[in-house]
């Protein structure tokens, strides 16, 4: 897990170009896995449960649901480009909402002496200021990150995929194997039991059977190599594709920061 926390904090620093309090913002805000990460709700859905929370009068509960809407219209603006516009309009009104749910869970933690917890709600209170004052910035980071981590993902399912048909062949291969020694076994034993010129028949077709036996192996194990020989082309692939994607990303904040 460090390592991939190293990898996002090193891509996020990338990504803000030196701008510390961007990079601790999003630091904060970004999923290295969006897909597993993020709600699979509708967006209006989980805002009606927010709104719910917040008719309710639980200010606590509502700015932990408006963080998740938050999340939501982030990731989706970074996938529908087309649709920017309106998503920033959407995560602008969930920043305000947010901030007003947690001026209100600050001011019941005030009153209750819950000094600690008002000052962590007040820290919350500029983050999503932070947010709403540097917008563009946010979503324009966080469509790079994500666009990069979703490719990764993609690389790591199709590495995942060779894998496991190469544990699959290699499981076959070894119930093939143990059942081609269990029917020698069987056949040597019935030789036991034949005549001399029975026998000597057998062991000539025995010896014919080990041969096709024997190239089966080989067959089998030339298409493993095949398939290790492809994972071996593609992780260079992988790594040919990470640095494109890197020059084009370096590119694009170069011109989105000028």
């Amino acid at each position: 897990m460090q390592k991939k926390e190293e990898k996002e904090e090193d891509l996020l620093k990338e990504l803000c170009a030196g701008d510390a309090k961007l990079l601790a913002v999003l630091g904060r805000m970004l999923y290295l896995d969006p897909i597993a990460a993020i709600s699979s709700k509708d967006l209006e859905l989980l805002l009606g449960e927010a709104e719910t929370s917040i008719k309710d009068g639980n200010y606590e509960e509502a700015t932990r649901k408006y963080r998740v809407v938050m999340d939501k219209a982030i990731f989706e603006a970074t996938q529908k480009p087309e649709e920017r516009g309106r998503y920033i309009k959407i995560i602008q009104d969930l920043a305000s909402k947010t901030i007003h749910a947690t001026e209100k869970a600050k001011e019941r933690a005030e009153k209750k002496g819950l000094t600690d917890h008002a000052a962590s709600l007040e820290k919350n209170i500029e983050h999503y200021k932070f947010v709403s004052k540097r917008i563009d910035d946010v979503v324009n980071v966080a469509a790079h990150f994500y666009n990069e981590k979703l490719a990764m993902l993609g690389d790591v399912g199709r590495r995942e995929a060779r894998r496991e048909k190469i544990r699959a062949m290699e499981t076959e291969a070894q119930r093939e194997a143990k059942g081609e020694g269990e029917r020698r076994e069987a056949r040597r034993e019935a030789r036991k039991e034949m005549g001399r010129e029975a026998r000597r028949e057998a062991e000539k077709e025995e010896k014919i059977i080990g041969e096709r036996e024997e190239e089966r192996r080989e067959a089998r194990k030339e298409k493993i190599q095949a398939i290790e020989r492809e994972e071996r082309q593609e992780a260079w692939g992988d790594k040919e594709r990470r640095e494109a994607r890197r020059k084009k990303r370096r590119e694009a904040r170069r011109k989105e920061v000028e």
